[in-house]
């Protein structure tokens, strides 16, 4: 099979508390060779929108006690 176009599509859900939540999404695309390696060109796609969404999303959650509590917890 002859792979062209490679897309990744990344949501996540952050529960701010009090019935409030934050949702983020990215989406990215790449054109690739038929000698390049799809599965290695879309884990990279996918650990980039991951970042992306974090790195989008860290304002918002570091304003939110919910979330750093969360945090904490997970680090004990």
């Amino acid at each position: 099979m002859d792979i062209k176009t490679i897309s990744v599509t990344y949501h996540r859900k952050f529960n701010l508390g009090d019935y409030e939540s934050l949702e983020l999404g990215c989406s990215l695309w790449a054109q690739i060779d038929p000698e390049e390696d799809a599965d290695g060109v879309t884990q990279f796609l996918y650990q980039q929108a991951k970042a992306s969404v974090k790195e989008a999303a860290r304002p918002v959650i570091q304003e939110s006690l919910h979330q750093m509590n969360k945090v904490r917890m997970q680090k004990q």
